[in-house]
């Protein structure tokens, strides 16, 4: 760890850096400033090259190109001479202003000075940049990330879907699944959360100060400045909010952060079903000769990376009500108290980030404690009673469930107690042969074939 990432308050840049590292390039104040800047330099050049505004002067090619480097040659060095400019403005947005005012100068380009930012509120900036980051973390990174793990997931279920076990309802014992069909029905559930993900597509406003286009309008009545901001908007690949007060509803915001809390509670499903086979000693995990499980007890394995998952994801949830909830709410036009909150979206992610590492780890260690699973499931014959009373239905016995519950509620069945059982059942010899031939390892009904579902 570097002197930085030791001083670090929070675990995110300091412990967890390197596994947070490439969330810096779409939530760091650097990303912000960049993407801030990014949008005005757009919005510039995109006035100049509108067929429908004309009060700005003409600019060539190269000036153009030298223009749009502003943004695309913008690195940590630049983003410094913008934090110095904000100390004096004490104005975020401002100060991106003012320096792309200072950069133009430099490229004798003052004739386009008193156009950037122009018909602009500070807030039609920052919530196109937020819009920005998150679309791009959602479609370049989350998206992709949560198909390579459920491919991951999906191997395991697939490849242990023929090994039976014991299910527990009530932490009881149930009638007998696979192992892989328990990892796919994880499968499912984060396959459909992510095609959830998947249609959060963002939204951004840029409509002026209050949401009128006021400015816009008083410029230049003549331009259509809806159809105008809207095509500019679409650029992005972002919806056009056009009805809105000074800042953008993030409704589009608040249904991505909730299909990220859905996301999370599957996942956090996952990692305390895993800790407790774990625990149950059905998954095995693959032992590291320089790792320590206990600092006094040599002997543990302890399932670590699991439990990281789970606390890092409780953070994450615990985090999205907080800024959901803030996010649809603003006094009248606007207050200020969403822009501190804006700033910690990235936490929701980057706690999701780690516990999506933190699993990865802990899947490629597992393996399945056959032996144990095997010997469960031969000491629970009773786990067959649905299987009794389901063929003594269709024999047409009365009070068949009754009758079966009386001799296995409570009580464990045998091998050899479980035939006489079915040798004295009044069904037809059909029906007594196929159980006769039943085993609690064959009584998984069709959970192989789930588990390889694409």
């Amino acid at each position: 760890m570097t002197k930085e990432s030791l001083l670090s308050i929070s675990p995110i840049d300091g412990r967890y850096k390197n596994k947070t590292k490439k969330l810096e390039n779409y939530f760091s104040e650097f990303a912000l400033i960049k993407t801030r800047v990014e949008v005005e330099i757009k919005w510039l050049l995109f006035l100049l090259n509108s067929k429908d505004v004309k009060f700005l002067p003409v600019i060539n090619n190269n000036q153009q190109k030298k223009i749009e480097n502003i943004f695309i040659n913008f690195d940590l060095k630049e983003a410094s001479k913008v934090k110095s400019i904000e100390k004096i403005t004490n104005h975020d947005v401002k100060a991106i202003e003012i320096y792309i005012v200072k950069q133009l100068k430099s490229l004798r380009l003052s004739k386009l000075s008193e156009f950037v930012h122009i018909c602009c509120t500070s807030e039609d900036i920052n919530n196109l940049s937020y819009a920005l980051m998150i679309e791009r973390y959602r479609t370049e990174y989350l998206i992709p990330i949560l198909k390579d793990f459920n491919k991951v997931l999906n191997k395991l279920a697939v490849k242990w879907a023929n090994i039976s076990m014991l299910s527990f309802t009530h932490g009881q014992k149930a009638s007998p699944t696979s192992l892989g069909k328990e990892f796919r029905n994880f499968v499912h559930r984060i396959n459909f959360h992510k095609n959830k993900i998947s249609e959060s597509k963002q939204a951004a406003k840029f409509n002026g100060a209050v949401g009128n286009f006021n400015a816009h309008h008083v410029l230049d009545p003549s331009i259509n400045w809806p159809k105008v901001t809207n095509k500019f908007i679409s650029s992005f690949n972002l919806e056009y909010s056009l009805v809105s007060s000074q800042i953008e509803t993030k409704d589009n915001l608040v249904f991505l952060l909730s299909n990220i809390e859905n996301l999370n509670n599957v996942l956090l499903d996952l990692s305390k079903d895993i800790w407790l086979y774990i625990s149950k000693d059905y998954l095995k995990q693959k032992i590291s000769s320089n790792e320590v499980g206990s600092s006094t007890m040599p002997h543990k394995v302890n399932p670590i990376d699991f439990e990281n998952a789970e606390g890092n994801l409780s953070l994450s949830n615990s985090l999205i009500p907080s800024i959901r909830n803030k996010m649809q709410i603003s006094r009248l036009q606007r207050d200020l108290s969403d822009s501190t909150v804006s700033r910690n979206i990235g936490l929701c992610f980057a706690y999701l980030e780690i516990s999506l590492n933190s699993l990865s780890k802990g899947l490629q260690k597992l393996e399945p404690n056959k032996s144990k699973i095997k010997e469960e499931l031969l000491e629970s014959w009773e786990v067959l009673a649905e299987a009794i009373q389901t063929i003594m239905r269709k024999n047409k016995i009365s009070n068949s469930y009754d009758i079966i519950k009386k001799l296995t509620r409570g009580n464990e069945l045998s091998e050899d107690s479980y035939l006489s059982l079915i040798e004295n059942l009044p069904i037809t010899e059909e029906d007594k042969t196929k159980l006769l031939k039943l085993t609690p390892i064959k009584y998984i009904g069709l959970a192989s074939y789930l588990a390889k579902l694409k």
